[in-house]
């Protein structure tokens, strides 16, 4: 009987140095236990996960479009405010001398 790991390694591209090697060892690691795990879910877990996965992305796609939605109202209401007046001063037009006992 062949070795089928063989057949697996030769088709990709050997790893040059030893840190490139652990590197590819990894991948195939990470990748097979992707596959176990994927083996022990049914379909109907799968796909609504997917479902859910999505859902939950767009929910806060649309809160921080919102977000930015109001901050640039902020922003732009801010800007003309301040054109358009000078800063207040907390103090008025003169100064305030304070003594310490």
């Amino acid at each position: 009987m062949e070795d089928n790991r063989n057949v697996d390694e030769t088709t990709e591209e050997t790893p040059r140095t030893p840190f490139e090697e652990f590197l590819y060892h990894q991948r195939r690691a990470l990748e097979e236990t992707g596959k176990a795990l994927e083996a022990l879910l049914p379909e109907g877990f799968r796909t609504h996960g997917s479902q859910a996965s999505k859902e939950f992305a767009r929910g806060f796609r649309v809160l921080v479009d919102a977000a930015m939605q109001e901050l640039r109202k902020a922003r732009k209401g801010g800007d003309e405010s301040e054109a358009d007046e000078p800063p207040i001063s907390t103090t008025g037009k003169t100064k305030v001398k304070v003594e310490v006992e």
